[in-house]
C-alpha cells in the first residue's frame, strides 16, 4: 500500500527544497522525521509537514482496508519537488529603473509505502 501527500505553492525555492528532500529519500519514516527536525535548512519545515501528512494518509488507507499498520515500517519510496508559479515583484532602482524580483514557489510531493509494497513495485 502506498500513500502520498502534496503541498502546492509552498513559498520556498525549488532548489532549496530539493536539497532537503534529497536527505530523506529512501529512508524510513521515523529516521526521516528525526533528520528533518534537526536539519538547519528552513525548507525542512514544509517538507516535514508533507511527510507527516503522507504518514497520516497511509494510516487512513490502512484503516479503510482493515490492514495492520505500523508507522515504523514505512519507507519513503519517492519524494520530489516541482517548480510552482513564480510571483513577480518590482523593486525601484536608480534613475527610474525597475528591478524584477522573482519569488519562487514549490510543489512538494512525498510517497510512503511499507517495504513489501515498495519491493513489489513494477520494474521499468
Amino acid at each position: 500500500m502506498e500513500a502520498k501527500a502534496v503541498a502546492r505553492h509552498v513559498r520556498v525555492t525549488p532548489m532549496k527544497a530539493r536539497r532537503v528532500v534529497d536527505l530523506i529519500r529512501g529512508k524510513q519514516a521515523g529516521e526521516a522525521i528525526a533528520t528533518l527536525q534537526f536539519a538547519p535548512q528552513s525548507a525542512s519545515d514544509p517538507v516535514l509537514k508533507v511527510l507527516q501528512s503522507a504518514i497520516a494518509n497511509a494510516r487512513v488507507k490502512a484503516d479503510q482496508a482493515s490492514q495492520a499498520f505500523d508507522e515504523r515500517n514505512l519507507v519513503i519510496t519517492k519524494a520530489y519537488v516541482d517548480e510552482g508559479q513564480t510571483m513577480k515583484r518590482f523593486q525601484p532602482r536608480a534613475q527610474g529603473r525597475a528591478f524584477r524580483i522573482r519569488k519562487r514557489t514549490s510543489h512538494i510531493t512525498v510517497f510512503v509505502a511499507q517495504p513489501e509494497a515498495a519491493s513489489k513495485g513494477g520494474t521499468r
